[in-house]
């Protein structure tokens, strides 16, 4: 029987390209996110071009019975996740007032505990059968001090990728790799769909990079098992320079930074 990879947020962007990586490496899939028909679309491209089967579960990860309703439906169909993508991820522009506390609340159990549940709910398996691979799409933003807007993002990135370490370590040795995928500017509807594409636009192009880039860098290294990965020379040098900079100094960059790139706002309703 094929390796299964479910990868949540595989409707566009980095999701869906990890899914075609997936599927040209002979892996059948699970997908999920919330608009059904983009999945429905990409399944039916995926089953068509590379022969392997793609189950689509569209799902709102808002809610606290979603984890426990994506692995049932993958048990209901006999089989185990061999492979596992935490992807889904939005952010909240603006500053931490802007918004409810609601919202906070749905973003944090998006964002973290539903690839924490995951983890909790599959690395057993995954180390009784002696193979895994979980790859959590952290953040060039996990390795830099907190700045003006869009609040949680960077401290909840931060904690994945820290996540992803620890986790690694205890795994070691098991047939079970963890790593977390660490991008920076990545070329997909990411901006877009946030209502950031006027502020990332005025980024030189030097600090983009292809997604298929992004997504090959988190493929080889989970392979080899590697903790953290930092796709791209450019992106390579900022989380470093981040490390070994002192801290007033990282952070005076960061309000400088965040008054041309993260000072939308959007007013709660």
């Amino acid at each position: 029987m094929r390796k299964l990879a479910l990868i949540t947020g595989a409707s566009a962007g980095i999701g869906s390209e990890f899914a075609r990586l997936y599927a040209a490496r002979g892996h059948d899939l699970m997908l999920t996110a919330r608009r059904q028909d983009r999945l429905e679309k990409l399944a039916s491209e995926l089953e068509i071009t590379y022969d392997v089967k793609v189950g689509v579960m569209p799902v709102d990860l808002t809610r606290s019975s979603s984890v426990s309703r994506i692995l049932k439906r993958i048990g209901d169909d006999g089989r185990h996740v061999d492979v596992l993508v935490n992807n889904a991820g939005y952010t909240l522009p603006g500053n931490f007032m802007d918004w409810t506390w609601d919202d906070h609340k749905d973003f944090l159990q998006v964002m973290l505990t539903v690839p924490t549940e995951l983890c909790h709910n599959l690395l057993g398996g995954m180390r009784d059968r002696g193979y895994g691979r979980v790859i959590n799409v952290a953040s060039l933003v996990s390795f830099v001090p907190g700045s003006k807007g869009h609040t949680l993002y960077a401290p909840v990135k931060a904690a994945l990728m820290r996540l992803s370490e620890s986790l690694n370590s205890e795994m070691r040795d098991s047939g079970v790799h963890i790593t977390a995928l660490c991008p920076g500017l990545t070329h997909t509807e990411f901006h877009a769909a946030n209502h950031m594409a006027e502020q990332v636009s005025r980024v030189p192009n030097f600090m983009w990079q292809p997604v298929e880039d992004v997504v090959e860098a988190g493929f080889h290294a989970v392979e080899a098992n590697r903790p953290v990965v930092v796709p791209g020379s450019v992106n390579k040098m900022i989380a470093a320079l981040m490390q070994v900079l002192p801290g007033p100094v990282t952070r005076g960059l960061m309000i400088e930074q965040s008054r041309h790139f993260r000072s939308g706002h959007h007013q709660a309703a």
